[in-house]
């Protein structure tokens, strides 16, 4: 069974900073591009960065410089760490893993990021 838990959401001032992680088990995680997703009511879900299984790291233009993208195959973790927040950073953030050898994705729950005063 394919689980995600992820963890390091809340609230936080502007100017302030968030690390979130996602644990994946029941997955060959080594095999995933690993993604952070967010999502505010009534929008599209969209992609903030990914990292391939060699590491090679996209962001999103929006968070380039605020954001970084790691992860740690060893733990079967990948950390979005987030700098410098913005109230338009506020969402739900979700990881998602694409398998890089079929089309399978798998998505974590997702967890509340809030950038307010």
């Amino acid at each position: 069974q394919v689980q995600f838990v992820e963890s390091g959401g809340g609230l936080v001032q502007p100017g302030g900073s968030l690390r979130l992680s996602c644990e994946a088990s029941g997955i060959i995680f080594a095999i995933c591009t690993m993604d952070w997703y967010r999502q505010t009511p009534g929008k599209q879900r969209d992609m903030v960065a990914s990292i391939t299984s060699d590491e090679k790291t996209t962001y999103v233009e929006s968070v380039k410089g605020r954001f970084t993208i790691s992860r740690d195959d060893a733990r079967n973790t990948v950390f979005l760490q987030m700098n410098s927040l913005k109230p338009e950073d506020t969402a739900v953030y979700y990881c998602h893993c694409q398998s890089e050898i079929s089309s399978r994705d798998y998505w974590g729950q997702g967890t509340q990021v809030t950038v307010s005063p």
